[in-house]
């Protein structure tokens, strides 16, 4: 994989996170857990007020505070998907945790607990860019009055939700395609999708592949190509939290 763009050093990255006043949760309880534990994984949503998240990884934990699919995520360690953790997070009175707040949040706890230190790469690979098609756009721009944020219904050959960027829209139709897919629309705004295709091209599904899907629905097109794809590169990470 051809390297395209310089690295961001694990302090340039601390330092870009941290710029401004960045917030801290007030209380965090963070243990290890059982890998076979037999309670599953399961997460509390952002807007709750709190961030709770039981039996997850090192992984998911990456995932939620830098916003990053686990599959770019490189220097992982051999325990990175098998060591699993309890975690418990409380920000100070007031504020109001949306993913936005705990983004930052996370990556602070992350760094302080586990010495997380990481750099990003982009690298170019082989995957989808999403374009416009010829003939333009046949998007549905969100009516005002609509919740903000995403609401997200995906299912084997179906991809509905509310506010969505193009960016957003890409994130959700990689994986679909098991590969990069990157926004190359131009597009700015939030639109409503509601796309329907067939789950799996070897079906007999009445519907069109994905590809058509895509182009005659919302006038724009999957091209298969070379794609920039940013990966966050793990410099150092402990398995065992620091003491509670």
């Amino acid at each position: 994989m051809a390297l395209v763009a310089g690295l961001l050093t694990a302090s340039s990255c601390a330092a870009q996170s941290t710029a401004g006043a960045r917030r801290s949760f007030e209380v965090a309880t963070i243990r290890e857990t059982p890998p076979n534990d037999p309670g599953g994984s399961s997460w509390s949503p952002p807007g709750v007020g709190r961030f709770e998240a039981r039996h997850v990884t090192m992984g998911f934990l990456i995932h939620m505070a830098f916003d990053v699919d686990e599959n770019e995520v490189a220097g992982k360690p051999k325990w990175f998907d098998s060591t699993f953790y309890d975690v418990a997070a409380k920000p100070e009175d007031g504020i109001r945790l949306t993913r936005k707040e705990l983004h930052p949040m996370l990556q602070s706890l992350l760094q302080q607990r586990f010495h997380l230190a990481i750099h990003f790469e982009t690298r170019m690979e082989r995957g989808y860019a999403l374009e416009v098609a010829k003939g333009g756009p046949k998007l549905q721009a969100t009516a005002g009055g609509k919740p903000p944020g995403y609401r997200i219904f995906v299912a084997p050959g179906d991809l509905q939700g509310v506010n969505w960027s193009m960016s957003w829209l890409a994130a959700m139709l990689q994986q679909v395609m098991s590969e990069p897919v990157v926004d190359q629309t131009g597009l700015a705004g939030s639109y409503d999708i509601n796309l329907h295709f067939a789950p799996d091209v070897e079906s007999e599904s009445p519907l069109p592949s994905v590809f058509t899907a895509v182009k005659e629905s919302l006038g724009l097109e999957l091209k298969a190509r070379r794609v920039p794809v940013q990966w966050l590169v793990i410099d150092h990470v402990d398995e065992a939290p620091t003491p509670n």
